[in-house]
């Protein structure tokens, strides 16, 4: 079943889809519409409702430079808050009549012959745009692990990205798997209700004091009302983050004070040596993303607080039994195990020109033209797709760069009266091997760590390999002579 064709799709409500949509409407494109799976906007920060859920960017530098935010209540904002931000917004710029919620993309197609998209959705409608611009980003498939016995396991199971709030904690023996970026938020609230928490910890991660204050009042009146004020604090807190970067990107000694403030960190919050000991990595800081906590470690302190790192061997029907032999009895196990970032651009269902897939375009490894188009997909634009992520500063940043990306090579597509617009595949490779060439100095490859960065052949395709001025200057506005317009 087709219906009338928009110009443009636009996959997701998160903060790519978000600020596209405004993005386009600014440029005069009226004519798209925005798919989200979900029953309301927001993306992750939807889908993401676990205790302590907040974001580890300054929320002034988390949120589009075209929409500052002098209301922020902290420095560092919970996920409710962000989450209104984002409605906010959408409300203010009258994106939410373009919105089709509950519609799941299931597959995108090209036409040669009408030069059009056939974009399926669950359920069998099918919409024919010219343009499709994915703003589903990565982190939106939970990752579980391989635990030997888990089918065996009778109590109750969930992912923090999937949060049970029917299911009451209170009085509960429960393990948590993972101890990544969501765990150590979710960890210190329900270690003060559980009867018991283990916690499985396969490799520790670097944790630095989060400076997280809230924002007094008179402060708040003062980012509102004095011109200038919220635009300077944020430019501050830009240039703050970015100077991490040196440190991953250029030479990994140089981030020498970063490992010693998190070291520092761990000795003031963690009197015994032991357990100090299990929570220190012994690999370089910035190998793994770096963490922002200040309840994290005294939560592990607590005396109904075990920290596991032998490894799980089985899950029993009501227990889990270490690699070392100890055996935990266990009312729930919460996985804090991450998300498939690699994967969940890969398995995208998308078929282009001469009907290749991606799959086949992507057989060596996922790579996209300054993160965003792909050879042999006309006018397809990818937000925070490949080695657009950061390990240093906000992708909210990137995904505004890209933004103009694609607002250019629309205009060019305008401009010149073509149909369609695709990379010349010769700059794509310039541009990737370049941009690995780089990547394979920096520190997610030098230090020492397996991380959610690299895929399974050890090759970093998730971040920007440098600064993101960088990335701006490069890649805000598409090249005419990086691209084929094709008539």
């Amino acid at each position: 079943m087709s219906e009338r064709a928009p110009a443009i799709v636009i996959i997701g409500s998160g903060f790519a889809g978000l600020g596209m949509a405004i993005g386009l409407k600014k440029a005069g494109f009226h004519d798209f519409v925005i798919l989200e799976k979900s029953e309301a906007l927001g993306g992750t920060w939807h889908d993401n409702t676990y205790p302590g859920c907040a974001c580890d960017v300054p929320s002034h530098m988390y949120s589009f430079s075209f929409e500052l935010n002098p209301g922020w209540s902290r420095m560092f904002a919970p996920q409710p808050e962000i989450r209104s931000y984002m409605e906010r917004t959408a409300d203010k710029h009258r994106v939410r009549e373009h919105i089709r919620f509950g519609a799941a993309v299931e597959s995108m197609e090209y036409d040669d012959a009408a030069k059009r998209w056939n974009v399926t959705l669950a359920g069998g409608t099918v919409l024919t745009p010219k343009a499709i611009v994915s703003g589903i980003g990565a982190l939106h498939i939970p990752a579980y692990p391989d635990l030997p016995g888990i089918e065996r396991f009778q109590g109750t199971t969930f992912h923090s990205a999937e949060w049970n709030h029917d299911y009451d904690l209170t009085g509960k023996r429960v393990a948590v798997i993972g101890t990544g970026a969501s765990a150590i938020q979710f960890v210190p609230q329900i270690a003060k209700e559980v009867e018991h928490l283990a916690l499985f910890q396969r490799t520790p991660p670097w944790i630095q004091p989060k400076p997280d204050r809230k924002f007094p009042a008179p402060v708040r009146a003062a980012f509102e009302k004095v011109p200038g004020a919220a635009r300077a604090f944020r430019d501050g807190i830009y240039w703050a983050l970015e100077a991490r970067a040196v440190g991953f990107t250029i030479d990994p000694r140089l981030s020498g004070p970063m490992e010693w403030l998190a070291r520092r960190h761990i000795r003031r919050q963690i009197a015994d040596p032991e357990l100090r000991a299990k929570v220190t990595p012994d690999y370089t800081v910035g190998c793994k993303r770096v963490l922002l906590s200040n309840d994290y470690y005294p939560a592990l302190t607590r005396t109904n607080v075990d920290v596991e790192t032998s490894g799980v061997a089985e899950v029993r029907e009501h227990s889990i039994v270490t690699a070392d032999g100890r055996e935990y009895e266990v009312d729930c196990i919460v996985y804090g195990t991450g998300f498939k970032v690699t994967d969940a651009l890969a398995e995208l269902r998308v078929t282009g020109r001469g009907g290749v897939k991606l799959q086949e375009l992507w057989a060596d490894g996922i790579e996209a033209h300054r993160g965003t188009t792909i050879p042999g997909l006309p006018n397809f634009f990818m937000l925070l797709g490949p080695n657009t992520g950061l390990g240093h500063n906000s992708v909210v940043f990137m995904i505004e760069v890209q933004i103009q990306h694609v607002l250019s090579c629309l205009r060019l597509v305008q401009e010149s009266g073509a149909d369609a617009i695709e990379p010349r595949p010769e700059a794509s490779r310039r541009f990737n091997d370049r941009m690995h060439r780089r990547l394979r100095k920096a520190v997610w490859n030098e230090g020492g760590c397996q991380s959610w960065y690299l895929d399974d052949k050890g090759v970093n395709r998730t971040l920007w390999p440098g600064a993101t001025f960088e990335f701006w200057a490069g890649s805000r506005k598409a090249k005419p002579e990086e691209y084929t317009l094709r008539p």
